[in-house]
């Protein structure tokens, strides 16, 4: 069929780009394309959700009108089905080794960028630094790809319900979802620095520092990422939140917090530790800036190295982080560590909040952990807990067999 042979355009851009409704791409279903961009509009609140659900409304819009010939309207629970199998072996047309922008050019003159494509193939960092190139015929759709799909087009369906659009989800009748998704006894355990790979990257930062004063600014962003399990997104300025000193402050017993807002546009106060604030107050000299700020003081919390204002991509702040993980991988094996240097190599940033909070849940009342994380629930915060695990392990390790 000709559509397996070419690859179709990307239907939404960029949350920036997202203020009025633009052409329709498809004029053959312009209802579907009004229905999905109104839904899409009610998350412009957070960038990653966002970014989330419009790439599975995406897909499925794109296989929906391109290889079902259907709209929205039509589709059945056996449609579903398919289109699962779909995402699982999509044609090689449709599969991209790298993560292309939907659209090019100026915000008046937006085009649609033909290197896009709907389904991305990776390597692993460690692969990746080892000289190893993304393959289309490696792509896997993971079961939790899956999962994630499942949950954010049943939402989808929800809402056309509400808007009369639709009558029935026909995610929901699919009854047998355990034929598509995987079950698991247990949580996966949480991917996390150990002990000895986080105090070799903090060492290692300090003497980053030392050696050059700009990475000052390094030890600080490890500091918060891991002290106050900040995501990394509640670190760089966008629309919607710009991390200012001031967001450190004191209350009338004298004690400090720090206010964010994160997930599902969510704010909420964490409480900073000690470490946190002399964390803060180096930061701060480094800049040449009193101690500690006062209510008045609006300037960024990470500034610009070059020109005036707040960083304000997540990437260069990943990359900050990438260089302290390398050189301590470096130090690692120096030391004779070669299994922490080795998995330290697959670690990404957000492996710092997981590892704040693994460490503090072991201490803290998970109550608190809970509220500082942002945890929807406790039962978020629950699969920090590894205690059991290592319990169950040791009570096995010494099983006989003879």
């Amino acid at each position: 069929m000709q559509f397996l042979k070419t690859c179709p355009l990307p239907v939404f851009d960029s949350l920036e780009n997202m203020e009025t409704l633009p052409e329709n791409p498809l004029l053959k279903y312009p209802e579907d394309f009004e229905k999905a961009w109104s839904f899409l509009k009610c998350y412009v609140g957070s960038v990653g959700t966002f970014n989330a659900y419009r790439r599975e409304i995406e897909r499925l819009l794109q296989w929906s009108w391109i290889v079902a010939d259907k709209s929205l309207k039509n589709l059945k629970r056996e449609d579903i089905e398919e289109f699962s199998r779909f995402c699982q072996k999509p044609p090689k047309s449709w599969i991209g080794v790298k993560k292309a922008p939907r659209f090019l050019g100026k915000k008046e003159h937006r085009i649609p960028n033909p290197e896009w494509r709907p389904f991305v193939t990776t390597v692993t960092k460690r692969a990746f630094k080892e000289g190893e190139k993304p393959d289309i015929k490696d792509f896997d759709f993971s079961k939790e790809s899956l999962k994630e799909t499942f949950a954010i087009l049943s939402s989808f369906f929800n809402y056309l319900i509400q808007e009369d659009f639709l009558s029935i989800n026909p995610v929901s009748l699919i009854r047998q979802k355990s034929k598509f998704i995987q079950t698991q006894q247990a949580p996966r355990r949480i991917r996390r620095l150990s002990q000895n790979q986080w105090q070799y990257v903090i060492n290692t930062a300090k003497q980053m520092a030392i050696v050059e004063p700009h990475h000052e600014r390094t030890l600080f962003i490890l500091s918060i990422l891991y002290g106050m399990y900040l995501r990394i997104s509640e670190l760089a300025a966008s629309q919607r939140w710009t991390p200012s000193m001031n967001h450190f402050f004191k209350d009338n017993d004298g004690n400090w917090w720090f206010t964010t807002v994160g997930k599902g546009n969510k704010r909420r106060e964490i409480a900073v530790s000690d470490s946190v604030l002399e964390a803060l107050k180096r930061w701060r000299l480094s800049l040449n800036l009193s101690p500690f700020p006062t209510l008045g003081d609006a300037s960024p919390l990470l500034p610009k190295i070059k020109g005036t204002g707040p960083i304000t991509h997540t990437n260069y702040i990943r990359g900050i982080v990438q260089k302290a993980f390398d050189c301590a991988v470096v130090q690692l094996k120096m030391d004779n560590h070669l299994e922490d240097a080795d998995a330290l190599m697959e670690a990404t940033v957000h492996w710092l909040r997981h590892t704040g909070i693994s460490d503090d849940v072991k201490t803290r009342p998970r109550e608190h952990v809970r509220d500082d994380a942002g945890h929807s629930s406790s039962a978020i915060t629950d699969k920090y807990i590894d205690v059991e695990l290592k319990e169950r392990h040791a009570s096995a390790k010494s099983k006989t067999i003879f």
